[in-house]
């Protein structure tokens, strides 16, 4: 009786805290407890970063500054102009913290040139500079000159801003305590724009938002997005045929276009835009913070923890909610991706409790260890259940492996008969039914999957109804055994969790589907087959041999519960997520001719194997 009692209190206390929580924001203003300041900031090399002060209006006490470093400028300009919200949540901006935005080195209202992933320098000299100097000028400028601060910093940042936040752990300022990247990008060649050297086609219509250079700070956008005049992306980007034709929609000092079309393989211009490599005795306190269906950036937040654990002994911690790109940062009542609902007020209890308690603890607290927060805190987006973890991936798990089998079968042993079907570029497989234009595809992590298993260019793979549940928790590998009639191929493979027919629909299933037998995409990724040997060095097939492609997907926690399936799905196109391969191999895709495109047969050999962590 005792713990239900104390359940029902916990439960009503969260409620009173919401509803709360819920007026006051509706009452607060930022402009009647802060006050603003714009400052040009010196770097080492004298050039100017513009940045946004907000210092809390009551000077009673010293207050720890939180900064956030952003290419999406630090808006709205000018010092009666007020953001609405300031800081990483509503509890820290309202509890009295100095929240600085600065526009980073080229953007907006700051001086200099802007370089996209800009390299790291170790050990820099006299007036080199990158965005860890940058970052540790700036911070050494406002300890000295901002008034009623108590010496301590942090930085959060979420996707771009994400990856400064990161940076800003090399070569830390002596101040800064505490850290949180975000949805953090950590290589430009596996996160964003490309993933395993597949060019995101669904990323092409943003790019002039990081390819276009100024000359001048600026307050207003320089740069302008390309008008395709169709809501239908997938038809677009088919009638535009090869990569080469979508140029006379940018103007031709697209910087960055011109670097993606002119470095096609992992070279050194992309080894050295990598930041995961250099995350070694890192000092301040991390945590890192992802979404288990993230489109844009998985990959960054996973080896972002990964990297620094394994090389540093600092306090490292990892929460990753059934979250897609910011969703913590948002105060939606009901977490749904898609048409998958997860819970309610996740995002709510992780700022309450969680991101506040760790900032608060490092700037205010005694800085220890002993934080009371676990190592992982993690989501089973399959129990719809949080999990914490001493370690990541956990110690308690087994791996477990499954043969693609010829009959469609996930099985124990392996065979040798192959599974084939013909891939042909003029008709790819969508990555999704709906029919629209966006910017980064983010719903689709979720989305039904049996619109793709129902194509005779998808390979299905299924176990039987589950009798007792399995949770995946950790990493996931395909180790392919495959050939080809063509010269090259990509390999796509996705995970999917099979709902029961008695699966129940809820508020957020589109009107044309329904949650019975829902074909829930858990995982999935693709690998460009020219670098299954090496990113650096593409390679064509040899028509028709057997060649071993092995597919490394994002680390996962996800429970295929009792009753359901767990199925994989292999293709080779996912249109227009990623551009169509020519399975003609050519030095350079985004140079190909429409002659090199030709339709091809593939083939999945059943000893084939997926091999997941499973926990014990």
């Amino acid at each position: 009786m005792r713990t239900i009692t104390s359940k029902l209190v916990s439960a009503l206390f969260l409620i009173i805290s919401i509803t709360a929580y819920s007026q006051d924001k509706a009452t607060y203003q930022v402009k009647d407890n802060y006050t603003k300041l714009e400052v040009d900031i010196v770097m080492r090399d004298g050039v100017k970063l513009h940045t946004t002060i907000y210092s809390p209006k009551d000077t009673s006490k010293k207050y720890p500054i939180l900064m956030t470093r952003t290419p999406y400028s630090s808006r709205p300009y000018g010092k009666d102009q007020f953001r609405s919200k300031i800081g990483p949540n509503e509890f820290l901006m309202k509890e009295g913290n100095i929240i600085v935005y600065q526009d980073v080195r080229g953007r907006w209202m700051s001086e200099g040139v802007y370089d996209n992933m800009r390299a790291y320098i170790p050990n820099k000299k006299g007036k080199q500079f990158d965005e860890a100097s940058d970052t540790y000028d700036t911070i050494d400028w406002l300890v000295k000159n901002v008034e009623n601060n108590n010496g301590r910093v942090g930085i959060w940042g979420i996707s771009y801003p994400g990856f400064y936040a990161t940076y800003s752990l090399l070569d830390a300022h002596p101040s800064l305590k505490a850290v949180s990247p975000q949805a953090c990008i950590g290589d430009f060649f596996f996160d964003d724009f490309h993933h395993n050297g597949a060019y995101l086609l669904s990323y092409w219509k943003i790019t002039p938002l990081f390819g276009h250079e100024k000359t001048k700070p600026v307050q207003e956008a320089w740069y302008t997005l390309p008008d395709i005049k169709t809501k239908d992306q997938y038809q677009f980007f088919l009638d535009a045929g090869p990569l080469t034709n979508l140029e006379k929609h940018y103007e031709p000092n697209n910087v960055f276009w011109n670097q993606i079309k002119e470095h096609p393989n992992y070279d050194d211009f992309w080894q050295k835009r990598g930041i995961i490599q250099h995350l070694k005795d890192i000092k301040p306190a991390v945590m890192v913070v992802g979404g288990l269906f993230d489109a844009e950036d998985l990959y960054g937040p996973f080896e972002t923890y990964k990297n620094i654990e394994k090389k540093s002994s600092n306090y490292n911690t990892m929460v990753f909610g059934p979250w897609s790109h910011g969703d913590w940062a948002r105060n939606k009542k009901r977490q749904a991706i898609g048409n998958v609902y997860f819970g309610d007020d996740l995002s709510l209890n992780y700022q309450k409790n969680v991101e506040t308690k760790f900032f608060n603890h490092f700037l205010k607290g005694d800085g220890s260890h002993n934080t009371g927060l676990p190592e992982i805190q993690i989501y089973d987006t399959g129990k719809k259940e949080w999990n914490t973890f001493d370690v990541w991936p956990p110690k308690n798990t087994e791996k477990k492996t499954f043969y693609l089998t010829a009959e469609g079968n996930l099985g124990a042993t392996a065979g040798t008969t192959p599974a084939e079907f013909i891939s042909d570029p003029a008709k790819p497989v969508p990555y999704t039914e709906d029919i629209k234009v966006v910017f980064t595809p983010r719903k689709y992590m979720t989305d039904d999957q049996r619109f793709a298993a129902r194509r005779p260019d998808v390979l299905v793979y299924e176990t039987p109804v589950m009798e007792e549940d399995m949770t995946l928790s950790g990493d996931i590998l395909a180790k392919l055994q495959v050939a080809t009639t063509g010269t090259d191929a990509d390999w796509v493979v996705k995970v999917i969790d099979v709902y029961p027919p008695d699966a129940k629909d809820t508020e957020e299933t589109q009107e044309y589907l329904k949650m019975s037998n829902y074909h829930l995409m858990v995982r999935s990724e693709v690998m460009r087959g020219r670098f299954r040997n090496d990113f650096s060095k593409p390679e064509p097939f040899v028509p028709n041999k057997k060649t071993a492609v092995t597919v490394k997907l994002q680390d996962v926690h996800h429970t295929i519960k009792k009753g359901h399936k767990l199925q994989i799905q292999v293709q080779s196109t996912w249109f227009p997520l990623i551009d169509r391969n020519p399975q003609t191999f050519v030095p350079n895709i985004f140079k190909a001719k429409a002659s090199d495109y030709t339709k091809q047969t593939h083939r999945v050999y059943s000893d084939s194997s997926i091999e997941f962590s499973v926990l014990k």
